[in-house]
């Protein structure tokens, strides 16, 4: 991006310097052709530049890109959007300088990779939220859980505390006060029914366990359900609450520096717009929520 913004301010400077010299200085119009000449062997190179290079998850977000793309197109913005169906590349690639924005992760998600490798990622901001569903091949609802039963959730830890206060909502558990997001196993402080917690298993395997059979709940973010066919509010026996309140709201990231590119001004706008949102609520059916 700094590139380009060094091609457009040459650009710029050699267009004043024509102006000023006046058309009728043959000299300057020849050394004009000549520029003009140069300049366009790096067109393609422009044009590469000025497409914004997107990192996302499969569905939903790659699917809400690709609606927006002539939404931007009228708009003079080109986006090239590269689907991921893990959590841990798309930042990787944006650090790397190979992606110029991603969008997959929610907010406690980014804070704990921002954490742990440092990122210079900037949150841009919110798109929409994906309630968690609670999966079970043999029972039908909470109540029938057994005494025991094994509870199956993702191995990223920035979700544990999410599915904690979740269990606790619908009457499961009790956590230790204050202990919110960040909540882990430890800060259980009733668990009258003697759940067992495994939480040994990628997120984007989650639906395969359920489909195999494994634990007798299994806990699974509504991107990776809807991208294995399932449906959340029709095979879930529970789901998260997505009120506003809800803190896990999926957001667009760039890096630090980039957050005022007008492309990607003109992208979150986008993004956020009545026919975005008109559009998630009539795809998903609620299985995935609009933000604020």
């Amino acid at each position: 991006m700094k590139k380009l913004i060094q091609l457009l301010s040459v650009a710029g400077l050699s267009l004043g310097l024509l102006a000023a010299c006046g058309t009728g200085n043959s000299d300057a119009a020849e050394s004009g052709a000549s520029n003009n000449n140069n300049n366009n062997g790096n067109e393609n190179e422009v044009e590469e530049l000025e497409t914004l290079v997107i990192g996302a998850s499969n569905i939903p977000h790659a699917e809400i890109l690709e609606f927006v793309q002539p939404l931007l197109e009228e708009a003079g913005v080109t986006i090239d959007i590269k689907p991921f169906s893990d959590y841990i590349l798309p930042n990787r690639g944006l650090d790397a300088g190979e992606l110029d924005a991603n969008y997959f992760q929610h907010v406690p998600y980014l804070e704990s990779q921002i954490a742990e490798h440092g990122y210079d990622f900037v949150n841009v901001g919110g798109v929409h939220i994906e309630p968690i569903g609670v999966y079970s091949q043999e029972y039908s609802s909470l109540d029938e859980l057994p005494d025991g039963a094994e509870i199956i959730m993702s191995d990223s830890t920035s979700d544990h505390g999410r599915i904690l206060m979740m269990l606790e909502d619908y009457g499961l558990i009790t956590l230790a006060e204050g202990a919110g997001i960040g909540a882990t196993e430890d800060d259980i402080v009733d668990n009258p029914r003697n759940f067992q917690f495994r939480a040994n298993v990628e997120a984007a395997l989650l639906p395969r366990a359920y489909l195999n059979g494994e634990g007798d709940a299994v806990l699974i973010n509504s991107n990776f359900a809807l991208d294995a066919d399932l449906n959340p509010m029709e095979d879930a026996i529970a789901l998260e609450s997505a009120d506003q309140d809800n803190p896990y709201v999926n957001v667009l990231v760039v890096n630090s520096g980039d957050e005022d590119d007008v492309r990607i001004v003109k992208l979150l706008e986008v993004l956020q717009s009545e026919e975005v949102r008109n559009f998630i609520l009539e795809q998903y059916s609620g299985a995935v929520v609009p933000a604020e």
